[in-house]
């Protein structure tokens, strides 16, 4: 099984089957418009615009699983992310990534995935938040918070899984790599 496997809803018409990206990278993220971490839409839509030409696309999935940081419908959250950070990656319906509602997707992310820690000073203060509702966070594959990435191979395999502190510069370079 790998990414090609599975459809997603977009935020209008079809069903969207992710074979629809095959032989391109993907970058899949867990976005909110609240979030400490929202101005990382900046920093992502730079790396699409340097590298989609190259075989990347990054699929974004609005997620108000972590304190109610992506409110509003699917239209609001495009029309925030467009207008405040110019995004142009395809942005999908928001979603669940766990518990029982969670899209097929990413119960094949989580179970196919581990948590590497969080790094850096946010990574202290984000550790601290999540063990208030994951007591056992560093040990399970959930999602811990917003913002997580998930780097997919040209052939559809993961390769990697960013917390949401890791650097984006590194997350860049993860990307380039591939590439």
């Amino acid at each position: 099984m790998n990414v090609y496997d599975f459809t997603v809803k977009p935020r209008k018409g079809e069903d969207v089957p992710l074979s629809n990206y095959k032989g391109q990278v993907l970058l899949i993220v867990n976005t909110a418009t609240g979030c400490g971490f929202t101005p990382q839409y900046k920093e992502l839509q730079e790396i699409y615009d340097a590298d989609h030409d190259k075989g990347l696309e990054i699929l974004d999935f609005p997620c108000n699983q972590f304190a109610d940081q992506a409110p509003g419908t699917d239209e609001e959250i495009h029309t925030f992310c467009t207008g405040r950070f110019g995004i142009t990656f395809p942005q999908f319906a928001k979603i669940d990534v766990n518990g029982e509602n969670a899209i097929p997707l990413y119960k094949w992310l989580e179970e196919n995935t581990t948590f590497e820690g969080f790094n850096g000073p946010m990574g202290m203060v984000l550790g601290g938040v999540v063990k208030k509702y994951d007591k056992d966070y560093k040990n399970n594959g959930k999602i811990k918070w917003n913002f997580t990435k998930f780097l997919i191979d040209r052939e559809g395999n993961i390769v990697s899984r960013m917390e949401p502190t890791l650097s984006m510069d590194k997350v860049k370079a993860a990307v380039e790599a591939l590439l």
